[in-house]
């Protein structure tokens, strides 16, 4: 059974956050962590699930995997179905889903070569990670839209916003997004193309 549901905001400059809630959307703990980031965070969700891997679920708010190859696919929302692209273009098949349904702007993945040093972090914190069952990539600006009308509440704490207001909040965001999809509210879409899914607090089709 799952105790607690966890968002992490992944970024460079002021290090990673994190905010986590339990089974009942009541606040457990929040923070930031600066220095040996996956290993950190490793260690801290072990000592919080008292080392029951299967206990907490994660959100993580960047891509699971870095592109081998230029995408050749383009996804057609009408038709709900792919159709082949001679003009080959970065990205994943998840992210292509999201833009296809206006629901948000995705940063497109990149080959490993080319990530941006806040991609590669994230690439090694799901590694970091492998042994923990329930490991979701999120979009949090997916999120606020598809949830923008909704009375959905949480318990919120203000407990280190301070270090980034924005990155604390797109971590709560990550954390409330994966409850959401845990309890049936949500889905996921894209992983045909072998690069990951992306989990959404709502079905979108």
């Amino acid at each position: 059974m799952i105790k607690y549901f966890t968002g992490i905001d992944v970024q460079i400059n002021r290090g990673c956050c994190y905010y986590i809630i339990d089974k009942n959307k009541r606040y457990v703990t929040s923070g930031w962590i600066k220095e040996k980031i996956p290993q950190t965070f490793q260690k801290l969700f072990i000592e919080l699930s008292d080392n029951q891997t299967d206990s907490i679920a994660i959100g993580i708010d960047a891509p699971r995997m870095p592109i081998k190859k230029l995408r050749s696919r383009n996804f057609n929302k009408q038709a709900n179905s792919w159709t082949e692209n001679s003009d080959a273009k970065v990205g994943r098949e998840c992210e292509v889903i999201i833009k296809s349904f206006g629901i948000a702007n995705p940063q497109w993945t990149r080959t490993l070569k080319d990530s941006p040093k806040w991609m590669k972090l994230g690439f090694s914190i799901y590694k970091s990670l492998k042994d923990f069952p329930f490991v979701y990539e999120v979009f949090p600006s997916a999120s606020y839209k598809m949830l923008e009308k909704e009375n959905l509440a949480y318990e919120f704490c203000l407990n280190n916003f301070a270090g980034g207001v924005k990155d604390m909040l797109d971590a709560s965001v990550a954390a409330i997004t994966v409850y959401e999809f845990i309890n049936g509210r949500g889905c996921e879409v894209g992983g045909e193309d072998g690069l990951g899914t992306i989990v959404l607090p709502r079905k979108i089709y």
